[in-house]
């Protein structure tokens, strides 16, 4: 299921919450990268995985929580990647 989010999405906040969620669970990926691959903000994404999910889909969100905590405990490793990688290319 793959939703257009525009206007026509009003009403549909629990299927939004319940597809990212398991392209979440599925693909351990990031809030932002979540975010991109659908088409909306990261505080979009934030809001109905952690609110949303956990009314309308207590399992799923669970697995979920689950990936946010190891992202979360990465980040700062990926931040130092990132920082890397950008002063090597204006190295160069």
């Amino acid at each position: 299921m793959s939703f257009n989010y525009d206007k026509n999405i009003k009403g549909h906040f629990d299927e939004r919450a319940v597809e990212l969620g398991r392209y979440i669970a599925e693909t351990n990926s990031t809030v932002r990268a979540t975010g991109k691959k659908f088409g909306v903000s990261k505080s979009t994404v934030f809001t109905d995985v952690t609110v949303r999910l956990k009314k309308v889909n207590p399992a799923l969100y669970n697995e979920v929580r689950q990936v946010l905590e190891k992202n979360k405990e990465e980040r700062h490793i990926r931040g130092g990647i990132a920082t890397k990688e950008k002063y090597l290319k204006i190295s160069k």
